[in-house]
């Protein structure tokens, strides 16, 4: 099994640098939470649910000046969901959240195993979100990890150099429709060097994606259809003018007969800024563009979303938070207002949200949603 020989590898080389290694130190910490959801037109409770992530971090120094870091997770949940008049639906997993072993040092590092690999310079809307999942709605900020190596280098200057390869990965990341050809691999790279008062970075990732479920929901095609190599290409920046400005843009092709998906394009730009008023609120602004032409530069339709995030702390333990966002498209208005107190360990959240009956504001997101309609949330975290 392709995560098999990853865990396999990751233990071999751990072993080898314990072998020669000096001081070891290790520590286990982990996250545990739990949450009620109300939403009033399905259900006065309409979910429930509980978490767990112990996180094991081992960490040795050795004599040559590398050092080994090794990170092993869990995430375990129960959720129950309910609706009016039907049957109480329930769900629980326990599964590997990260589990990697990193080798380097101040200027190199390589790192193989279940990691998240996450870049860009978007906040809200990400077309490099191509590896993670990450909800900018969620307060945990969760996702998913991706089995691979990723190998990254630091010049003195700050610029940068990624690469890697994934394996084993067979389920849907980021924005992707069709999930990666069963044992086929994935590979790429990213270049990120200072520019003025920023940087900018070029991001290329290629595989083989499985187009046969899509491919069922067209006409009848030639079987050959079912494979199709793709291959992405961003390009982001991000610059401190005063106020602070990015952008994100993507190409996709997939070399494919498929209507409507041989290119895609999105792209986002932004903004923020942090007012002088009371203890200081952080503006945040975000346009997201999705469009999929007949050729790269060719005109298309597509779907336009806006964003607006603002946050105040109210203190030093209280913090409000909201984000409204535009589906232009489809004409639409999504709120999320947020409460946060947190203590030493411990963090309370109340989120109230108004939205939609389905949600359609992200492509990862299927109609059925808690947050869909109007309701609230209130969630319990602690930390050790």
């Amino acid at each position: 099994m392709p995560r098999g020989i990853i865990y396999a590898a990751s233990c071999a080389v751990l072993s080898c640098v314990m072998t020669a290694a000096g001081a070891q130190t290790w520590s286990l910490d982990g996250q545990a939470s739990g949450w009620l959801i109300s939403n009033p037109d399905k259900s006065p409770v309409s979910q429930t649910g509980v978490r767990y992530i112990p996180d094991l971090s081992i960490e040795e120094q050795s004599v040559g000046g590398m050092d080994a870091y090794l990170e092993l997770s869990v995430n375990a949940f129960a959720t129950a969901s309910y609706a009016r008049r039907q049957v109480a639906q329930y769900d629980g997993k326990v599964k590997p959240y990260r589990a990697w072993l990193r080798l380097g040092s101040n200027t190199f590092e390589v790192r193989i195993g279940l990691q998240k690999i996450s870049f860009g310079s978007a906040t809200l809307f990400r077309p490099l979100m191509w590896f993670d999942r990450m909800d900018p709605r969620d307060p945990l900020q969760l996702t998913a990890g991706v089995y691979g190596l990723l190998v990254r280098y630091y010049f003195l200057n700050n610029a940068n150099i990624w690469l890697w390869g994934l394996y084993g990965n067979n389920e849907t990341k980021g924005w992707e429709l069709a999930p990666t050809r069963t044992n086929r691999a994935e590979y790429g790279g990213r270049a990120q060097t200072p520019l003025g008062e920023g940087e900018l970075g070029l991001s290329y990732h290629h595989r083989q994606a499985d187009v046969s479920q899509l491919a069922q929901t067209l006409p009848a095609r030639a079987a050959s259809t079912d494979l199709a190599p793709e291959d992405r290409l961003g390009l982001d920046g991000k610059w401190d003018l005063g106020i602070g400005v990015w952008f994100e843009a993507v190409l996709y092709h997939q070399q494919t007969d498929l209507p409507g998906v041989k290119y895609q394009r999105q792209w986002t730009v932004g903004s923020d800024y942090t007012f002088d008023v009371g203890n200081g609120m952080t503006v945040l602004t975000e346009y997201f563009r999705s469009e999929n032409p007949e050729e790269p530069l060719a005109s298309a339709k597509g779907i336009g979303l806006s964003a607006l995030s603002l946050t105040y702390p109210l203190g030093i333990i209280d913090r409000l938070a909201a984000i409204l966002y535009r589906d232009w498209t489809n004409r639409e208005w999504y709120r999320l207002l947020t409460w946060q107190r947190t203590y030493d360990n411990w963090s309370f959240y109340l989120l109230g949200f108004w939205n939609p009956e389905t949600i359609r504001l992200y492509q990862s997101q299927a109609g059925s949603n808690p947050f869909a309609g109007t309701g609230f949330q209130l969630m319990v975290v602690f930390n050790h």
